[in-house]
């Protein structure tokens, strides 16, 4: 009996609630959520309001997963010559006096005035982890620390803790993770994002732990019906505090593998002429996700696209990727518009880092561009941005960054600003004070906030 009251007493951890077999599919999500109610919460620093309300409620963050191509995007340079532009010599205006795009951006173009483009994106790097690390985190690696990314940061400030009661997570990656570094740093594994996994091109979009192709919705009341029968577990301890937190787990599982806020996954609720809007492909149907998760008030959303690490046959790969980029981004930033949602999301599409301007056109790279962190490009849109501007820029080859850098913590804490969290607020680690963004004294590279966008 000691033994039974000891084990019932210590703390019941994540990997104790699988071993277990508390947790059904979609309980997993629920997992660090609910059991963390039975422990210390770390405390949102008094600090994290900031110096002005901000106005942004959400973030979609659209990661070009491999490092998009400046040149070949929103910072075309014709008059360098086909050794830099290849056969893209032709850029377009857009709707906004003076500003050019990718001749295949054809819908970006139309709308231009809603969203401003960074042309002078900086940190040096060439490796995709270092890189991806430092946009995301806003801080270069080798310091001795995990530090978060911004979708945890935002999940830690604006979710759970902050009275966040969706069961869909507050930090939503769709599809695969997008870095291969740890996102949640030492904010702890409650702050990863969840990754749906699937494919939202498909019909059904099979999201890990909540849709299961093939699987009914009557089959699932079966199968809730006979887990309840063969459930007698609980009936031995009545009323223990675990025990009623895992058929709290259980009930609320169900709750998102049946109900509304499970369905949010489920295009097939949005019309033919919406989907085809954003492109039936992956890149287009995960825009679409993204709209309907923050339309239900997801903070963070994250879509990860890749296929940008083109050292070989560049051009052709850009024939396929840019239409849908421009397709599935323009109908994105004009969907938010119309629904009265641009003001109060932020959206920004960019990659780890640029590409070579240089186009390596030896064998067996035939029209390559490789790894380029010297200057790069970013988009930004909605939730206080403003549209029809251009930050920065980079020189007549799109080489060197030619008038105000922009470094990674400086956009991260702009948009931490639009959302009202404040960039110098603190963030919990066990041995030494942890900044949102750095501040001078850390050494980080700094060009100062979007200010001139704000």
């Amino acid at each position: 009996m000691d033994r039974e009251k000891r084990f019932w007493e210590k703390p019941i951890s994540r990997r104790d609630a699988l071993r277990y077999g508390f947790w059904s599919v979609a309980g997993l999500l629920l997992a660090d959520r609910l059991l963390g109610q039975g422990q210390t919460q770390p405390a949102v620093p008094a600090a994290s309001a900031a110096k002005t309300a901000g106005k942004a409620k959400a973030v979609i963050q659209v990661w070009l997963w491999g490092g998009p191509s400046h040149l070949d995007t929103f910072d075309p340079k014709p008059e360098a010559g086909y050794d830099y532009c290849g056969p893209f010599s032709k850029p377009i205006p857009t709707n906004v006096d003076g500003i050019f795009i990718n001749e295949l951006l054809v819908e970006l173009a139309k709308c231009a005035d809603k969203y401003s483009l960074i042309r002078s994106m900086t940190h040096g790097i060439n490796g995709h982890e270092t890189a991806a690390y430092l946009v995301q985190t806003g801080r270069p690696p080798g310091d001795q620390i995990s530090w978060p990314c911004i979708g945890a940061v935002v999940s830690f400030f604006k979710g759970y803790n902050a009275g966040y009661k969706k069961m869909i997570p507050p930090y939503i990656v769709i599809t695969q993770p997008q870095g291969r570094f740890s996102e949640s740093g030492f904010l702890g594994s409650k702050y990863k994002p969840f990754a749906t996994g699937g494919d939202p091109a498909k019909t059904p979009f099979t999201v890990e732990g909540i849709v299961a192709e093939g699987v009914t919705e009557e089959r699932q009341l079966k199968r809730r019906e006979f887990l309840a029968s063969m459930n007698s577990f609980g009936s031995l301890i009545p009323g223990n505090p675990e025990v009623v937190l895992e058929a709290k787990a259980r009930e609320e599982a169900y709750g998102l593998l049946l109900g509304e806020e499970g369905k949010i996954f489920d295009l097939t609720r949005e019309t033919q002429e919406m989907r085809d809007r954003y492109g039936v492909n992956t890149l287009g149907q995960s825009c679409l996700v993204a709209r309907r998760l923050v339309e239900i008030g997801v903070p963070y959303v994250t879509i990860n696209s890749g296929g940008w690490d083109t050292h070989k046959q560049h051009f052709q790969a850009m024939r396929q990727k840019l239409p849908q980029l421009d397709k599935a981004l323009a109908a994105l930033i004009g969907d938010l518009h119309e629904r009265g949602l641009l003001d109060t999301t932020v959206v920004w599409c960019c990659g780890e880092f640029g590409r070579t301007p240089k186009v390596d056109w030896s064998p067996p790279w035939n029209g390559g561009r490789n790894h380029f962190g010297a200057v790069f490009s970013c988009l930004v849109a909605g939730g206080g941005f403003k549209g029809g501007r251009v930050v920065g820029a980079s020189d007549a080859k799109g080489e060197t960054v030619k008038e105000r850098p922009v470094y990674p913590c400086d956009l991260l804490g702009s948009i931490y600003e639009l959302l009202g969290i404040d960039p110098d607020a603190t963030l919990p680690h066990p041995t030494r004070t942890c900044y949102v963004t750095p501040r001078p004294e850390e050494g980080v590279k700094m060009g100062g906030r979007l200010k001139e966008i704000m």
